[in-house]
Formats: C-alpha cells, structure tokens, sequence
C-alpha cells in the first residue's frame, strides 16, 4: 500500500472531517486533516495530524481514535468532531471510499404493490446495483395491503400471532434483511430502500454504515422540526420515542467483486397500537420488559410531530434528498420486474422462504 489517499466522512449528527494522506513504507504520512468542524485550542489540529503520523496503515479506526485522544492538548474541545470521526474518515480514504455526491442518484416511487413484491424488488434492485446495472437508487414504498415483515432470522410462530394477523387481513412476508419485524398499515406507514455500491460504506464498520447511511433521513425530518438522531444499532428516535427502524443486506458482485448495500427504513407515521399488539406477539414482550403499558410510549408517530399529511412527510423527504445529493425520476425497468415477479412466485411467498425459522 502505498501513495496518496484522500477520504471524506460526514459525522452523523455533526461535521465533515477530510483527510489526506501519504502511505509509505506501510505507514502513514504527511496527514493533513481538515472540515467545518469546531475545535479549541487551534494547536489541537496539529496534535491530530501528529497523533497520525507514523501509525501502521492497518491501524484499525478505534485505534487511530485512540491515538488522536491520547495526543490531544488538556481541554481540548470537539464539536461537530469526535476522534473516531477522524479515525473513519483515514480508513475510508485507505479503502478509497466514494462519496454521495460521486452518483447519480435514481428516485423510483411507485404505485402501491404487494408485501411480497416489495421484498422481491429490494433484492433485484441490490443485485442490480451490485452488478454496476443500475444507479444506485432511493426507492420509496407505497402499500397495497397491510402486512407483517418479518427479518430474515425471526421465528415465525415467536413474532406472529396467526389469529391477529387473520383477523384484520394482514399478509405475512419474511424479507431478505435481518433486525425486528415491521408492523405495517399502508397509510400509516412510510418504507423506503437505499440500493448503494458497497463503496459508498467502504472504510466504515457494520454499525456505522447504519448511522452514515441515516444521516440525511436525519437532515429530512430535522427540516420538518423534528430533532432526531441515530439510535445504535438500526433505531431512529427522538425525545418522544422510537419513529423508525433500518435494516440491511449485503449483496455480493459479480466473480465476488464488491457488490452493494440494501438499506431500508420503515417510519411510523400514525400507529394503531392496539392492533399492533394483537398481531405481534413479540410486541407484547417488549411492553413487558419495560414496564411500558402502551405502545404510544415506545412508538410517537411523525403524524402527530409534524401535523403534515403522509404524502406531505414523502416528499420532504425526497426534496431533502434532492437538494443534499441529486435525484432524477426513475422506474423498475421491465426486466426488473419480471425478475421480481418470479421471486414473488418462487420465494416471497412460499412457506419453505416465509416459514424457514419456523
């Protein structure tokens, strides 16, 4: 490993840090980091560019964080920066790690479709993106029938009650991403999908390319008043409680090249709480381990933080999308669809794929 590198890496909730740097002799050299970051004393700057100078090029980022931390004047102040931030920011420039804005961005918002051909399209629109066939793509979700999603490792019989999702029509699908089941009621929800080169997230751990992946979900609703953040692992949350959940899958590329990453989100934006109960055992779980006698408690929906209607909070979103990062009108190619649609026939709905952890 040897040359020159440069790396960006916007902290969540805080500034970009960019880094360049030499490698030689499988260290680094003449570190220079800079962003629109705040720091006191202005010698602290100097402090992490010495802090980096020498370190084996294989130095994992806690480990370039701790060197920044053990090298920092007494005092120091960070805002918008973290030593971590700047740690990250070094092992994507090593992993020469793309940025947002390096894509042309595909919005495809869609009519409502079928649980099982939502889990379909995520999967074919992935590989798509893994095998550099599409752009990589925001897909925003329309619901035609209420459903229970269910992760990839969840037990059937453990989340679902069979008799509440009977008794108010709810279609149960398992998807392709692991995390907690999705409780969905087609007005009162808001799912969408990032389909992204696993470029995008190179140089950053499993955990933070939840947050990074978050972060412009943050600036959204943050345009709409509301004050949230990134909540480890995959959680969306405010003062008032959870409003959303993420998940991902990695897909490999062709011959085993770097493939891409499916990042989906699913928002609460009203909740029948009741109902939700009787259809989620493991729901029921959760309210008891935390002596919370209401799901409003956990769960405060964007409804009533906003006060705007769902297709209002859709489109702010993809507006802040836009206006961050580009975004031009797209659509599931035919090609796509039919791929999908044999998935839906062949998997999605399948009881061998939506009961294989039983």
């Amino acid at each position: 490993m040897h040359g020159a590198y440069h790396g960006e890496y916007k902290v969540p909730g805080g500034k970009l840090v960019v880094v360049d740097l030499d490698v030689e002799d499988g260290v680094l050299r003449n570190v220079r980091v800079a962003g629109d970051f705040f720091l006191e004393p202005d010698e602290a700057i100097l402090a992490i560019d010495r802090a980096l100078e020498g370190a084996p090029a294989d130095t994992d980022a806690p480990g370039l964080a701790a060197r920044i931390e053990a090298a920092l004047p007494p005092g120091t102040q960070m805002f918008g920066l973290t030593a971590e931030g700047v740690g990250v920011a070094v092992r994507r420039a090593l992993a020469h790690a793309t940025d947002w804005t390096d894509y042309d961005w595909q919005l495809v918002h869609t009519g409502p479709q079928a649980p099982a051909l939502h889990m379909a399209l995520d999967e074919v629109l992935t590989t798509e993106v893994a095998a550099g066939r599409r752009a990589p793509t925001l897909r925003v979700w329309e619901w035609a029938s209420p459903a229970v999603v269910i992760g990839s490792f969840q037990s059937l019989r453990n989340e679902v009650d069979p008799d509440g999702a009977a008794k108010h029509g709810m279609t149960v699908v398992r998807r392709i991403s692991g995390g907690g089941a999705m409780f969905v009621e087609p007005m009162s929800t808001i799912t969408y999908s990032l389909s992204v080169p696993e470029s995008l997230v190179s140089g950053l751990s499993f955990a933070d390319s939840y947050a990074y992946l978050d972060d412009w979900v943050l600036g959204a609703l943050g345009d709409m008043g509301i004050k949230a953040w990134y909540q480890p692992l995959n959680d969306i949350a405010t003062d008032a409680g959870k409003i959303a959940g993420a998940a991902q899958k990695r897909v490999v590329g062709p011959d085993g090249r770097p493939g891409a990453v499916l990042h989906h989100v699913t928002m609460s934006y009203d909740i029948d709480a009741d109902k939700m109960l009787e259809v989620l055992r493991i729901g029921r779980e959760k309210m008891s381990d935390k002596g919370t006698r209401s799901a409003e408690k956990r769960v405060d929906p964007l409804r009533r933080q906003t006060g705007l209607a769902r297709e209002q909070v859709i489109e702010n979103m993809i507006t802040s999308f836009r206006d961050r990062y580009g975004l031009t009108a797209g659509e599931v190619t035919e090609e796509e669809l039919v791929r999908a649609e044999e998935l839906v026939r062949t998997k999605f709905t399948t009881e061998e794929w939506t009961a294989r952890v039983p």
